[in-house]
Order: C-alpha cells, then structure tokens, then sequence
C-alpha cells in the first residue's frame, strides 16, 4: 500500500503581484478552493496589501509576505514580530547573518516561519559580478545556506535550478521555496534560472511560488489545476510503497 500523497494545493503559494487590492481579490475570487497559499510582496504590499493580507487569514487561507528584511537587527527583529502577530506564516529575509539572527530573535515563539534569500533568481554570475561580489552564484548559495542552517533559519528562498544542491547542504527538515518555477511553454520574462514545476518539486523543493502564468492567465484556476498536477505527479514519484 503507498503513503498518502500530500495536497499539492498546500505546495502552490500564488504571487499576488498586482497594483491593488481590488486586482488581488479578483484574482483570489476567480481561484476560489483551487488556491490555499498567497505571497503578498512590494508592489500589493504598499498598496493595501496588509490588510488584504489578514483578510485572506481569517478567511482560512496561508499568507507569505515577502518583503526580503535587511537592515540593522533591532528594526529587522520589531518588524518580524510584528509579521508574527499578523498571523502571516512565511516571512523573507535577505540570507546575511545578522538579519538571520535578528529574524529568529523577532518570531518568538510564533509559529511563523522565516525564510532566507540566498541570491534572486534574476541575477546570475554576471550579475554578482557587476555587484562586487567575489563568488560565482554556486559559492554564495552554499556559503548562505550553510549560514542560515547554524543560525537556525526555517527555510531557504533559492532557485529552482539551486534547490538540488540546496536539499543537500539543508538536509530533511528545512523548507525549500522556490520562485522562478515557469510550467512548459511559459515565458521567462526576467527570471534567468527557472524550472518546471515537476523539476522543481523532484529537485527537492517545498513549495512552489508561481505568479505571472497564473495571474495572466484567461484561466487563472486552470493554470494553477496544471501546476498542481506536475505537482502531484512529482510528489506521486516520490512516495514510497508500503
């Protein structure tokens, strides 16, 4: 007999990158029970998106809010907690030891989860280059990862293409969570290190966040039913038989 496979709607966070809240609660009407899980980043963020935010939690539903934090410990650690009492349950920030740890400190005992930016997944060698940055992308991931395992972080925000390697340096118990995850015949736009949402999932990855194939879409719950389906279908491979 095989393990129960898990709900691949819980690995799905949709990116509600839109200018307004009324765009987002569109979006969110027309998903209805197909979507669990929401990431709220600048754009909606500082337009309303806070408060659409606790809406979309008293409504039953995850929230990621992904700010990516970085700035001294003490503003870090306040505005962590005050994540924490919004009820959020993922909160980004950039991969630096100091804000890690300010992060942590920040969370309490709450259940919110905080996770760490190695590198963006629209920058590559190159882009780490022109940034002053004396290693490749590969180096600093590992060098991040490392970091964020000893200071104790929740999670790691990588790239599809990185979560492999990712797995390996966090071992089991770290959540992976990848952007830049474009299902077959998706464009790319500004993402420069994509996977397909199967890909990404057998790499190693927990969860998927997807934004512009979704939100463009005529038909937003069916391309999200598509994501969940490659997501199914690699959890599938994965489950051992009993």
């Amino acid at each position: 007999m095989s393990a129960p496979i898990p709900d691949p709607r819980d690995r799905l966070i949709v990116a509600l990158d839109l200018p307004s809240v009324g765009a987002a609660e569109s979006i969110v009407s027309r998903l209805g029970d197909t979507a669990t899980f929401y990431k709220i980043g600048y754009e909606l963020g500082f337009a309303g998106g806070l408060g659409f935010a606790r809406e979309l939690i008293a409504e039953g539903k995850k929230v990621f809010i992904d700010f990516k934090l970085h700035d001294i410990g003490n503003t870090v650690a306040r505005g962590v907690a005050s994540l924490a009492a919004l009820g959020a349950s993922f909160a980004t920030v950039h991969a630096y030891p100091q804000t890690m740890r300010a992060a942590m400190e920040g969370k309490g005992a709450s259940p919110l989860r905080i996770l760490a930016v190695t590198v963006l997944t629209s920058y590559d060698d190159a882009d780490l280059d022109e940034a002053g940055y004396r290693a490749d992308v590969a180096s600093t991931v590992a060098a991040r990862v490392a970091q964020a395992r000893e200071i104790g972080v929740d999670g790691i925000v990588c790239a599809p293409t990185d979560a492999a390697k990712v797995r390996g340096l966090l071992g089991a118990k770290g959540a992976i969570v990848t952007p830049g995850v474009r299902p077959d015949g998706a464009a790319t736009g500004d993402q420069k290190r994509v996977a397909t949402p199967f890909a990404a999932i057998r790499a190693g990855a927990d969860h998927l966040v997807v934004g512009r194939p979704i939100l463009a879409s005529p038909d937003p719950a069916a391309a999200a039913r598509a994501v969940q389906a490659e997501v199914a279908r690699a959890l599938s491979a994965q489950v051992p038989s009993a």
